[in-house]
């Protein structure tokens, strides 16, 4: 059985006369049928495991260690039948497990074979992780399945391959399979793991601690087996004589999807959202821009549909304007948009902040981390606080007054990085 899914429409659809931008957050909710006996099945899944196996995987030893039974976890979490394969990456690729062709059937003697072939890995050689996602590219190319995740762990920064190269392999593999990315340590780099995961509609984290990436690994692999329907896009059609000025995923992590459209009829565009597990619920900051209208005039600003592969409706939800001169209903502000538009400038703040810090302007990255930290105060984003408080002293939160620590440890600095473009609903589940 697959899932059902709700569309909701938060908005004020008032406008002043004059007025030509409609802003909406578009709640998504996958939920199953309930009904005892019917349960959301998973989708037929493939999962390839990539882990970095460079020189610098050595230093400590332990690290690479942490990396195979990271592996082992990950091979583990897999349902019984998942196609599955193991892939080294240095500055080429290979596949680690299986020996043949293509990839293997998960089960008691497969996932013991691959744990074999994993712990004979050594650390040796460069990173280019274009190559490592070609690879995966390759592997998935051969595969029906519905579902098609990587998990991509490495410690380093992609030296030996240029940006220029790891755009052209994103662009080429981008819509093939969906990929969490994964630093260990504190020498790799942020921007670049980010650029990855949200060309392939993952995630991106920090595991400081390499003990800590066998759960981490477990964890992402369950979460991928726990999808049930893969490939969902959102579309969005718009009247003539409007565009969509973006849209992006504002919860529960910033993801600008705006350059992803894909042209599917006049005026309507196809937004890709990857994987839905039941349960999973996803906001999306549309604005559309439309010609002004007069007073009393209304109208359809936008449709949202949420549409499978094959371009069936899953849910749909209308994005309305209207004009008034009534001040006090075109000045209302939605709590929801207020909410998405203030946690999208703080995850902005923090990054100028940091950018200020690593290049030497202490003015600049006070006033920017100290403007991030009176956003999370005022929108409740306990756990971005607690982060920022690693980086600055915080001596008044509700007006940003911070003083920039003289000494931060990596760790804190690249973790607020990595989780600034998380976000936090408010006042609903």
């Amino acid at each position: 059985m697959g899932l059902e899914f709700g569309v909701e429409v938060f908005q004020n659809e008032y406008l002043p006369q004059g007025a030509g931008q409609v802003d909406a957050i578009v709640t998504v909710t996958a939920g199953g049928t309930g009904a005892p006996g019917r349960e959301v099945e998973p989708a037929a899944a493939a999962e390839v495991v990539v882990i970095d196996t460079s020189g610098s995987m050595d230093y400590p030893p332990t690290k690479l260690a942490a990396a195979k039974r990271a592996t082992a976890a990950a091979v583990d979490a897999l349902r019984d039948g998942v196609r599955f394969a193991v892939v080294a990456g240095t500055d080429t690729a290979r596949v680690v497990y299986p020996n043949g062709p293509g990839m293997e059937v998960a089960g008691p003697a497969t996932r013991a074979a691959a744990k074999k072939a994993v712990n004979r890995l050594h650390a040796d050689g460069g990173t280019a992780m274009g190559q490592w996602l070609l690879l995966a590219d390759r592997l998935f190319a051969g595969q029906d399945a519905e579902l098609r995740h990587a998990i991509l762990l490495t410690d380093g920064e992609n030296q030996h391959e240029t940006p220029e190269r790891l755009t052209e392999v994103l662009e080429h593999v981008a819509g093939g399979f969906t990929c969490d990315c994964r630093g260990v340590g504190t020498n790799w780099r942020v921007a670049e793991l980010r650029r990855i995961s949200e060309a392939l509609l993952g995630s991106v984290d920090i595991v400081a601690d390499p003990a800590d990436l066998a759960e981490d690994f477990r964890s992402m692999a369950v979460a991928a087996m726990g999808k049930a329907v893969a490939d969902v896009s959102l579309r969005l059609w718009t009247p003539e004589h409007a565009e969509v000025r973006f849209l992006k995923q504002a919860a529960p992590t910033l993801v600008d999807l705006t350059g992803w459209r894909v042209e599917s009829a006049p005026r309507v565009g196809d937004y890709p959202t990857g994987a839905w597990a039941a349960g999973e619920s996803r906001d999306y900051h549309l604005c559309v821009r439309v010609r002004p209208a007069g007073v009393g005039d209304r109208m359809l600003a936008s449709r949202v549909s949420l549409v499978d592969p094959a371009g069936a409706v899953l849910g749909q939800g209308r994005v309305l304007a209207v004009w008034t001169d009534d001040v006090a209903l075109s000045t209302r502000i939605n709590a929801e948009v207020a909410q998405h538009t203030g946690q999208a400038e703080l995850a902005s703040a923090i990054r100028e902040g940091l950018e200020a810090r690593r290049a030497g302007d202490a003015e600049r990255a006070t006033a920017r981390l100290g403007r991030a930290v009176r956003l999370a105060h005022e929108t409740g984003n306990t756990d971005t606080a607690r982060l920022l408080a690693g980086v600055v002293e915080v001596q008044d939160a509700p007006t940003g007054t911070v003083r920039l620590r003289r000494q931060v440890a990596d760790a804190d600095e690249m973790t607020l990085d990595t989780r600034s473009t998380v976000t936090r609903r408010i006042g609903r589940a």
